[in-house]
């Protein structure tokens, strides 16, 4: 794998979903040329910059070969790009095929794989499916996203080129084991702290549970408990 073609390019505006809450995972196919800059492609927005976008999580790849499964599981609906509110679609590249630390030439820019996703509960209203978020989790089929090493113009019809892989023994389906389906084994969080092109904040989260032996709560992420507008709405009242 060294050239793959682009199938869709996706940005999205922000939306009140109700309840305080906003997200912009509803997004839409662009065919023109767009600036990408360090925070993510021109006019693409984030329904809440504190979980969503900023430098290490730029851009979101999902592949389009997860679809199929989807589609299997989830019969009522007819699963595509962008679903999951992704930014760029291909064929032939799957969270084993891709490293962290990887770079990607497209178009002018140059990206960098920085982390997987962490699904959470804006695919769950998205989709009326309660358990979609964890779901996505526990079978590994959470895209990734990337950093912007170099800020340029990008197209759909631009391919991405792997130009170089600095850690060819962490995938992204390897992070995902690691830090979502073996959570507390040390070997493997050992190995995310060790990959410096890893994010910031998964490496600070690895080293903490290294530490504590306890894992964090990801009940508020994958199932919105509690809503994080509301609870914002409600802490802003005067007591």
């Amino acid at each position: 794998m060294s050239r793959v073609d682009v199938q869709g390019v996706f940005i999205g505006k922000a939306k009140d979903l109700g309840g305080g809450l906003r997200s912009a995972i509803d997004k839409e196919r662009v065919t023109k040329r767009l600036w990408l800059w360090e925070q993510g492609l021109g006019g693409d927005e984030h329904g809440d910059p504190r979980y969503h976008g900023g430098p290490e999580r730029a851009l979101h790849h999902y592949p389009a070969e997860h679809y199929r499964y989807w589609r299997k599981h989830y019969r009522q609906w007819s699963w595509k790009a962008p679903a999951f509110g992704e930014n760029i679609s291909t064929y032939g590249l799957t969270e084993d095929q891709v490293c962290i630390g990887d770079i990607f030439r497209w178009g002018q820019a140059f990206l960098q794989v920085s982390q997987p996703r962490s699904p959470c509960y804006r695919l769950n209203n998205r989709w009326g499916i309660p358990e979609l978020a964890q779901y996505a989790q526990e079978s590994g089929r959470c895209g990734w996203f990337y950093r912007v090493l170099r800020p340029g113009y990008v197209s759909p019809t631009d391919p991405l080129e792997l130009i170089q892989r600095s850690y060819p023994a962490l995938s992204v389906a390897q992070a995902i084991q690691h830090f979502f389906h073996y959570p507390l084994e040390r070997p493997g969080l050992q190995t995310l702290i060790d990959c410096e092109a890893l994010s910031e904040r998964w490496r600070e989260l690895a080293a903490q549970r290294l530490e504590t032996g306890v894992v964090e709560d990801w009940e508020p992420r994958l199932l919105g408990l509690p809503l994080e507008g509301m609870q914002e709405q409600q802490e802003s009242l005067p007591a």
